[in-house]
Parts: structure tokens; sequence; C-alpha cells
């Protein structure tokens, strides 16, 4: 069973905290995702054989955490990621996002700069209110304040409310400078049908720090979960966690 971040009037965090050395990594999922995907679970068993910190954890409303799903705006989620970090953390630390989580990771970098040493995003999909949501789909969301997509990606559809879209909406970053100064390494894959790749050019442009390399995976889809993939994020994590 994983442990809980209880907070006064909050919803209750489910993490997993490993002590070790180095910067803690810590694992963003994405867009209903949690702490259990492979990915994730992939980091934590590589920080242990290494000895490295690592951190996972619930959004609320997602996985073993408290709360209601559709209840959640990606403010919540990135104050929820605020909350983990400041009570359970100290030192530097290495951020890894995966779809969304690439979204909310540049949101808590930009909160908490003096401690990120790194960035990783997997398939990160900054703004996607803005750019993945055709007109159709806006009108629905006003009009019924929800929004049922269909991916063949994922075993379940993915439901919007319109207080999560209108949270992402005030949160968009890519039509400006992100002030975001660490390295930052940003894996895509070009088969990616839920994020083009292009927002991964997007993002990599308007990212302020002169280290930022986006790696591609021919043949890779969004979830970027397959054995290749998988060691590709291991060994970038390990790179950045090195030159910490």
């Amino acid at each position: 069973m994983p442990d809980m971040l209880i907070r006064p009037g909050l919803p209750a965090l489910a993490y997993d905290h490993r002590p070790g050395t180095g910067p803690t990594i810590v694992f963003l999922p994405g867009y209903g995702s949690d702490m259990t995907g492979g990915k994730a679970t992939m980091l934590d068993a590589w920080a242990e054989a290494n000895g490295r910190a690592m951190l996972r954890f619930d959004y609320r409303g997602c996985g073993a955490s408290e709360g209601v799903f559709g209840e959640a705006t990606l403010d919540d989620w990135r104050d929820d990621v605020l909350d983990i970090i400041d009570g359970l953390t100290e030192g530097p630390l290495l951020l890894v996002g995966s779809s969304l989580g690439g979204w909310v990771m540049l949101l808590v970098a930009l909160e908490r700069a003096e401690r990120i040493i790194g960035l990783v995003g997997v398939a990160a999909a900054p703004d996607f209110t803005e750019w993945g949501f055709d007109e159709g789909q806006r009108a629905t969301l006003q009009a019924d304040g929800v929004i049922v997509n269909d991916s063949p990606d994922y075993e379940t559809p993915e439901v919007i409310t319109l207080p999560f879209w209108e949270s992402g909406q005030a949160n968009r970053l890519l039509d400006g400078e992100i002030a975001i100064d660490c390295p930052v390494r940003l894996l895509h894959g070009l088969e990616d049908r839920d994020v083009p790749p292009s927002i991964a050019f997007r993002l990599g442009r308007a990212l302020r720090s002169a280290d930022v390399q986006t790696l591609l995976v021919k043949g890779g889809d969004h979830r970027l979960s397959g054995p290749r993939e998988l060691a590709l994020l291991r060994d970038t994590v390990a790179g950045l966690t090195r030159t910490a």
C-alpha cells in the first residue's frame, strides 16, 4: 500500500518515496494515469538498483489518491505536485513529466526554479487545451460542460471538463518565453497521434534554457513504453543525474 500525504481540507495524496543519493527524481504522470505505469515503475526500479532518490505519486482523483477525477483542474494538479515536493523532499529535484505531466512539470519548474536541476519531458503536452480541440469540441464543452475523447492509445475514453479546459487555457506557455534555465530533454515519438511532434519543437524554442535537446523516436507512439523507449528514458534520466 502506498503512503498518504495528509492535507487538511484537501484530498490526501498517495505516494511512494524512495530515499537515496543525488537529486530526487520526481515522476509526474499523464492525464488520468498514476504512479503504477510502466515508465514510473521502470525509473523506480533503476533508482532502487543505483541508490537514487525517487518520488512517485498520484494526483488528486487519480490512482490511490483521494478526490474525484472530474473535479480536478490543471491548477489543482500543479498544486498537488508543489505540496508533494515541499512536504516530502529536500534539495535538488529532477522532474520527469509524461504527456500532461510534461505541462505540469513546466508549471512546477516555474514555481520552484531554485530546486530544479533538470527536466525530462516524455511526449510533453503543454497547451493541449489550445491545440488539441477543434471548434466543435470547444462548443460542446461550453454547452455541456464536458467532452469525451476516444484515443486508440488508451483503454478508456479521455474525459475533459470545462473547468479543467479553462484552467489549461489560463496556463498556456508556448506563445511566450518560458523562463526555465535548467537542462531540458524532450523525448517524442514520430508516430504520436495525440501530441504532434511539432509541439516538442515549439516547446524547445520557447524555453529560455540554452541546454535543450529534443530526441525524436522513429516509430514511437504517444506512450513511448516499449523496451527501447524505456531504455532511452532511463539513460536520459541517468545522464542528467550524473551531471547534476
